[in-house]
């Protein structure tokens, strides 16, 4: 598994994934605009990219600190959640020499 984060300029690398943008600059797809209806259309570059088709289900979140809104599929934060956690573990690890 390789990865880079760079939370200060968004810069993010994670090679084993789809996650290969490196610039802030590279991770803006264009604007969209909200409909009466709350909708908006995902730029076709994104969703190629990202690999998102008719009928994937996204998780809607709010930034916990920053006004703001992700979208994710459920699978992909799921997997990026266990990846995290086996790091958490790996350092917890070589931290208590265990």
């Amino acid at each position: 598994m390789n990865g880079f984060y760079k939370y200060e300029k968004y810069e993010f690398v994670y090679t084993s994934n789809r996650m290969e943008r490196s610039s802030c600059e590279d991770c803006f797809y264009g604007s969209v605009t909200v409909g009466e209806r709350g909708q908006v259309v995902i730029p076709a570059e994104a969703r190629t990219f990202l690999g998102i088709k008719p009928g994937d289900k996204l998780l809607v979140m709010k930034h916990p600190f920053h006004k703001g809104v992700m979208l994710a599929r459920f699978e992909d934060l799921k997997g990026f959640l266990g990846e995290f956690g086996n790091q958490m573990e790996s350092a917890r690890e070589r931290d208590l020499g265990e």
